[in-house]
């Protein structure tokens, strides 16, 4: 992946600071997850060491999960919301109408961004944030959904979030 391929990730500051204090915990734990591993170890063979296999696993998951964080932190635009209101962008609140006339507000941002009181997080790289992504307001966008029809969705309004 180059620099150009690298999609930005738009975070709050405070999501910014809680994912960073996730990784810098797992990175001061690779030491007691590896002691682990070598006690497992010690214990006789390995095939039949479910302790030992069990370790492992939980090793792989928490390094997987430490180049997850390192990643998005690496792209993250922090903080600063786009002031533009007129097309729809991470980091702005869009209000949305389906089909139904039912009309709903959300986040264009990263899933790890959290919940934001009744504000629901899309990700751009969802079927309806990718629909949405650089939409204007009054725009008409299509996408699939999981039983595999589609829905049409209007942008009724962009907003810079506030937090």
């Amino acid at each position: 992946m180059t620099v150009t391929d690298t999609q930005v990730t738009w975070l709050t500051q405070d999501a910014f600071d809680r994912l960073k204090s996730e990784l810098d915990q797992l990175i001061a734990n690779r030491p007691v997850i590896a002691a682990e591993i070598n006690a497992r170890r010690e214990e006789g063979d390995l095939k039949e060491n479910g302790g030992y296999h069990a370790a492992r696993e939980e090793q792989g998951q928490q390094e997987a999960r430490i180049r997850q964080l390192q990643e998005l932190l690496r792209t993250a635009q922090v903080g600063t919301a786009p002031t533009s209101t007129d097309v729809a962008s991470p980091g702005t609140v869009l209000t949305v109408r389906y089909d139904d006339d039912d009309t709903e507000k959300v986040l264009l941002g990263s899933r790890e961004e959290g919940s934001h009181g009744d504000l629901q997080v899309i990700s751009p790289n969802s079927p309806l944030g990718a629909a949405l992504l650089g939409a204007k307001v009054g725009e008409t966008r299509e996408y699939s959904l999981p039983d595999g029809g589609t829905m049409k969705v209007t942008l009724a309004g962009v907003e810079p979030f506030t937090g």
